[in-house]
């Protein structure tokens, strides 16, 4: 379900696929090839807009909530995930039922390990592994890693592209 709140109305690339059973609303843009699940929720309704890069994926139960969030191409945002950071760097992939908390960013190619809790007010480096709660870097992403994580929000551009081509 797409909705306008106001005046503002989400725009979204005719490229990407939103579930007939997501629910996007307000000032939300919504870049080429990138797809939101059924059940995800992207609220935007802030003094600042949220803007979903190219390539992105927001799998089944995530909550996309803030002002002015900022998430860059590549992403993999994992089944039942919450997201109320302000910027995810390109690359990153959070975890199942994991939560990135307000005034927080991601750097590049992160990996954010299912179940952990980035608290507010953490800037999260380049490459870097967060596991745990509160979430704490262990170590630096590796390059198989990196590749998986890309390998994984190309996959799922070619399964959104079943699910759009099938009228869902």
């Amino acid at each position: 379900m797409i909705r306008s709140l106001g005046e503002k109305t989400p725009k979204i690339a005719a490229t990407a696929w939103v579930s007939e059973a997501a629910y996007v609303v307000g000032d939300v843009e919504i870049g080429e090839y990138s797809s939101i699940w059924p059940g995800v929720t992207i609220r935007g309704d802030g003094a600042k807009g949220i803007v979903i890069g190219n390539y992105v994926n927001a799998q089944e139960g995530a909550v996309i909530h803030g002002s002015g969030l900022v998430v860059e191409d590549y992403v993999t945002i994992g089944h039942s995930v919450v997201v109320h950071g302000d910027r995810i760097g390109e690359g990153c992939l959070l975890g199942n039922n994991c939560t990135f908390l307000h005034r927080s960013t991601l750097g590049k190619r992160c990996l954010i390990a299912a179940n952990s809790v980035v608290l507010a007010n953490t800037n999260i480096p380049d490459n870097s592994f967060v596991t745990g709660v509160p979430g704490e870097i262990k170590r630096t992403v590796s390059e198989a890693q990196i590749e998986t994580m890309k390998r994984t929000a190309l996959s799922l551009v070619e399964h959104a592209k079943e699910f759009k081509a099938s009228g869902l």
